[in-house]
């Protein structure tokens, strides 16, 4: 049996092992099979159908088996900085395109605390990455870099830990220097990567130029190639480029440009961020059911591919965003936990902002307050370097958390500072106004809010447009509520979310109790109480059960009323919200003293 050295990599088919720098990297047993035949005949083009028979005998298996087993492949290369070896050559096959040596079958093999003894701090810095104890690592790589032992693969893996230890403006300079080197060594599409590493994190920091910039020097790098995956990275950061320029259609042509060039190569992590933020734009466009099904692949894919942290933050961050745009808390509470869960095993455990941020809303709309304000408060403090941009949703997001408390002053403070960094906080601000006794001004605010095609405005137009239905309704504007209504029932198919309903079902409630209709007001507030409670919006289904408890006494029906008035008092108490609590007192003290006929 026969062993092959590669770069830093060596491969033995006989102990059916690769070792990196003399550390095994661990491989499934039909990848590490895949990666010898390639070996074996890496002076040519293998084929699709000589791989798929050579690794499943007698088996039938579709092409993206293959693809799955060519990407995991490249994952086990890319600590040594040889993810690139492996070369698609789309319809046909694949090549591996690295020098390739025989090793003596009988060498030694170094053990890792060998390496690392002989390598010194890179070496050290190495095996932390792959323990995933990313600041551990991160301060090694430094010290190793004052030694000068690192190369450009080594600086992207020191980037990739500064990123996931949570620091990532410190991960551009070394960036920038691995794509110098890497240039410089010939490797232009290697340098395109750390060029586009260096473009995502400006455009999260809101740094848009700097950006763009990063994101041309990547294409002049790639130039005319197209079948690689620097060129489908190169289309996924335009897609992004393009939503913040207010472009949704072009930035969803892109994302699925790099979809298809992800899939076309067997690139799980190009495939899956293509794919996430084809769903993204779609829900921008109104295309629910399939911008669903798009990112709720895209989470399956990067869950399944072995993707490295940043990638899978930014897929399962992506979603997140999707969710409370559309107020769609039941996904976003599945979601969220299943973020925590895959942060906790990557070693992650500095949420980033906009982590802090998503957990604290859904908290918030969930009821519980205390911890959600605690999380804004830690999400205020880390936006300004991961995503600043973000700022005003997290003074959003705790205006919307005092509101509920009754906490009036306050929450206007939180909007005012959200307006003053350029963020709508809508349709909170609105729901505030109109208790305040100013529905002129939350009407005049929620139709300006839905002006734009920035991709915030256009993911939460139905949340929106459902508020302006219900502000409307309560202000005596029945023509106008209904006329929302009805341009949001003519897409049944694009807001389906409970949410949305329930808001829906709320403004119905009013504008049938305004015509005299008090039964299937009764029925439409039954409708929202139970959307609400489905999406566990505790504030919300509680407040509901108040506004059905009133129109029960109306009705004569005062043992209805009582059972909602209990219910919502529990959840009153629970939220210590002092604006439920004086309300179901207040109706509770009338079923206790009946005005006289």
């Amino acid at each position: 049996m026969a062993s092959f050295r590669f770069g830093d990599y060596e491969l033995s088919e006989e102990g059916r092992a690769l070792h990196c720098r003399g550390v095994e990297v661990p491989m499934q047993p039909r990848v590490f099979d895949l990666l010898t035949f390639l070996l074996r005949h890496h002076n040519r083009v293998v084929t699709k159908d000589e791989l798929m028979s050579a690794l499943w005998p007698g088996v039938t298996v579709t092409e993206a088996s293959l693809q799955r087993l060519v990407s995991l492949a490249r994952n086990a290369l890319r600590e040594g900085g040889m993810d690139g070896a492996i070369r698609s050559f789309p319809k046909i096959g694949y090549r591996f395109c690295e020098t390739v040596t025989d090793a003596r079958e009988d060498a030694p093999v170094q053990t890792a605390a060998a390496a690392d003894e002989k390598i010194g701090p890179a070496g050290l810095a190495r095996s932390l990455m792959r323990q995933r104890r990313w600041a551990e690592a991160a301060a090694a790589f430094e010290k190793a870099d004052l030694a000068d032992q690192l190369n450009a693969a080594d600086l992207e893996q020191w980037a990739l830990a500064l990123e996931c230890a949570g620091t990532p403006e410190m991960a551009i300079d070394i960036l920038r220097r691995s794509a110098i080197a890497h240039d410089m060594g010939g490797n232009h599409r290697a340098a395109a990567k750390a060029a586009l590493s260096i473009a995502k994190i400006h455009l999260e920091r809101n740094e848009t130029a700097a950006a763009r910039g990063w994101h041309a020097r990547a294409a002049k790098l790639i130039g005319e190639e197209r079948d690689n995956r620097e060129y489908g990275l190169l289309c996924w950061m335009g897609a992004r480029l393009a939503a913040a320029d207010g472009e949704p259609e072009r930035a969803l042509a892109l994302s699925n440009q790099a979809y298809e060039i992800g899939r076309s190569l067997g690139e799980a992590e190009i495939e899956a961020l293509g794919l996430i933020y084809r769903g993204f734009y779609k829900l921008c466009l109104g295309d629910t059911q399939s911008g669903l099904e798009d990112q709720d692949h895209a989470a399956a894919l990067a869950l399944s591919s072995g993707l490295d942290p940043v990638t899978g933050s930014t897929i399962y961050c992506n979603i997140l965003w999707a969710c409370r745009n559309f107020g769609d808390w039941e996904r976003a509470s599945q979601w969220t936990l299943g973020y925590q869960k895959w942060c906790s095993d990557c070693g992650i455990h500095n949420f980033t902002g906009s982590c802090q941020l998503h957990r604290a809303e859904l908290l918030g709309v969930q009821g519980t307050l205390a911890q959600a304000e605690q999380l804004i408060a830690g999400a205020l403090e880390t936006l300004s370097c991961d995503a600043p941009w973000a700022i005003g949703d997290a003074y959003r997001v705790l205006g919307d958390i005092h509101r509920i408390k009754g906490e009036l002053d306050k929450a206007e403070r939180a909007y005012e500072s959200a307006c003053a960094v350029g963020w709508d906080p809508q349709p909170g601000l609105a729901l505030l106004q109109h208790e305040k006794g100013n529905g002129a001004a939350a009407l005049s605010g929620l139709e300006r809010a839905m002006v734009g095609r920035a991709w915030p405005t256009l993911q939460r137009r139905g949340l929106l447009l459902a508020h302006l239905a219900l502000i409307a309704a309560r202000n005596g504007m029945d023509a106008r509520a209904w006329n929302v209504i009805r341009e949001i029932e003519s897409e049944p198919g694009r807001w389906t979310t409970p949410s949305i309903r329930a808001v829906v079902a709320e403004a119905k409630a009013d504008l049938f109790a305004q015509e005299g209709t008090l039964a299937a007001a009764i029925e439409q507030l039954e409708i929202a109480r139970h959307l609400w409670s489905r999406a566990g919006a505790a504030y919300n289904a509680a407040e509901v059960r108040l506004r059905l408890a009133e129109r029960l006494v109306e009705q004569g029906n005062p043992a209805g009323a009582e059972t909602e008035i209990k219910a919502a008092r529990f959840v009153a108490e629970r939220l210590e919200s002092a604006r439920l609590l004086r309300w179901s007192e207040r109706l509770g003290g009338q079923l206790d003293n009946p005005s006289p006929a």
